[in-house]
C-alpha cells in the first residue's frame, strides 16, 4: 500500500483512503484470478503499480479527459486503462469493452468488491458494436491500449466517438512513424491527429509512453468498422 500510494501521489493525484483501497483491492484480485484466467504476465507487485495503474493513469492531463462525462476503453483485457481512470474519475461513466466474455466478468466482479460504481462492462467485437446505435457516436472519450496499428486502432474507435470527441491512444516510445502511416485511415474515419505526446519520461518512471490524441472532426463514413477481422487483415492505407 505505501508504495502503490507513493507512485499516486508522484502523479500529483489528490487520492483519497477509498481510493487507495479501491487501487488495491482490485490489483490482489487481479492478481489472484491470474492464476486461472491469463489477465497479465505482471506478477509483481511493484511491477504491476507502474505497469498497469501508472501507464494507465498518463491520460489523466490531457485536457479532453478533464471535461468528458462518458469514456469508452475499446479492448480492455484485464480493466486498463479503464479500471485505474474511473477510480481516479468516479464523476464519470466508464464502459469497458473486449471480446473476450470470462474477463469482463472478472472485471465486474472485481468492481463490486471494490466499490467501483462507474464501470459497465460490454462484450463483443469492436467492428460490431460500433455499427449499434447505442454505441456508435456516443462517447466523449474512446481510450485504447490494446495491441494494433494506428490505422487498425482508429478503424475500432473512432466510430465510437461522438463528433467534437476524441480517441486516446496509448502506444510506447517508438510509434511516432506508425502515427504518420496512419494519418490517411484517420482523416478517411473523421479523425484529426491533435497531439502526440510524452506522458511519462524512463527516467522518472523507467518507462516511456505516448498519448496519441485524435480529435473527431467530422462522423465517420457508414461502412466503417468494416466487418469482423478485416481491419485487422487489411488496414486502411
Amino acid at each position: 500500500m505505501e508504495n502503490l500510494k507513493k507512485m499516486i501521489e508522484n502523479l500529483h493525484i489528490e487520492c483519497t483512503e477509498k481510493m487507495l483501497q479501491q487501487f488495491a483491492v482490485y490489483m490482489e484480485g487481479i492478481l489472484e484470478w491470474n492464476e486461472n484466467i491469463n489477465l497479465t504476465a505482471i506478477t509483481d507487485r511493484d511491477e504491476f503499480i507502474v505497469k498497469h495503474y501508472v501507464d494507465s493513469l498518463i491520460a489523466k492531463d490531457i485536457e479532453a479527459m478533464k471535461y468528458a462525462e462518458t469514456v469508452i476503453d475499446v479492448g480492455t483485457g484485464g480493466g486498463f486503462p479503464g479500471v485505474p481512470l474511473a477510480i481516479i474519475f468516479p464523476e464519470k461513466q466508464f464502459v469497458l469493452m473486449d471480446s473476450l466474455n470470462k474477463r469482463l466478468k472478472v472485471i465486474d466482479d472485481l468492481c463490486a468488491k471494490a466499490g467501483i460504481t462507474n464501470v459497465v462492462t460490454l462484450h463483443g467485437r469492436a467492428e460490431d458494436l460500433a455499427r449499434m446505435k447505442e454505441h456508435r457516436d456516443k462517447y466523449d472519450i474512446c481510450v485504447s491500449r490494446a495491441v494494433a496499428n494506428m490505422s487498425v486502432l482508429s478503424e475500432y474507435c473512432l466510430p465510437f466517438v461522438r463528433k467534437g470527441g476524441y480517441f486516446l491512444a496509448y502506444k510506447g516510445p517508438n510509434s511516432e512513424e506508425e502515427v504518420k502511416a496512419a494519418m490517411k485511415a484517420i482523416d478517411i474515419l473523421g479523425g484529426r491527429v491533435e497531439s502526440y505526446t510524452e506522458a511519462f519520461s524512463a527516467d522518472v518512471f523507467d518507462f516511456s509512453h505516448y498519448i496519441i490524441c485524435i480529435k473527431k472532426i467530422k462522423e465517420t463514413p457508414a461502412k466503417y468498422p468494416r466487418k469482423a477481422g478485416i481491419p485487422s487483415k487489411d488496414p486502411i492505407k
